[in-house]
């Protein structure tokens, strides 16, 4: 039942944020929250899915906690198979590329997130696997003008 509760809320969210150009449901108490768009890994198909962010030296970090669970978010699984996505922030679409943080990197954001979003630490004694953390880097041409694709 908590499942389904967690993906009807989640579905809301991402229309709410859709049709008001995000001007309701981006921000959940403390947290702000973007609309990933990603690839399916199996189905090959977009799918979209509400996912807290944290805006970082202009990369936009994700923490992949699942909420607790011990299995990984599929947003998570289908962004390490193809890590180009778009992502639909502040009212604007924007594409992205995606990479897991790994050693140092992963240290230091995991302890900007946590500081941020505390209950973070909460969910980590919730599961026995190492919460994952993606940084979405956007694509900027070197005259600084505009996205590329990438």
């Amino acid at each position: 039942m908590k499942d389904l509760m967690i993906k009807w809320f989640m579905g809301f969210n991402s229309f709410l944020i859709r049709i008001s150009g995000g001007k309701l449901g981006s921000k959940l108490g403390s947290q702000t929250i973007l609309v990933l768009h990603t690839v399916g890994r199996r189905s090959g198909k977009v799918r979209s899915v509400p996912v807290a962010y944290f805006d970082h030296e202009d990369k936009y970090l994700l923490v992949a906690s699942n909420w607790g669970r011990d299995k990984q978010a599929d947003w998570f699984v289908n962004l390490k198979k193809e890590p180009r996505a778009t992502i639909d922030v502040k009212g604007k679409t924007v594409t992205v590329k995606a990479h897991e943080a790994q050693g140092d990197e992963y240290t230091s954001l995991w302890k900007f997130a946590t500081e941020k979003h505390p209950p973070y630490l909460d969910y980590q004694k919730m599961t026995t696997r190492r919460i994952p953390i993606m940084v979405l880097e956007t694509r900027i041409d070197p005259g600084g003008c505009c996205l590329l694709q990438w």
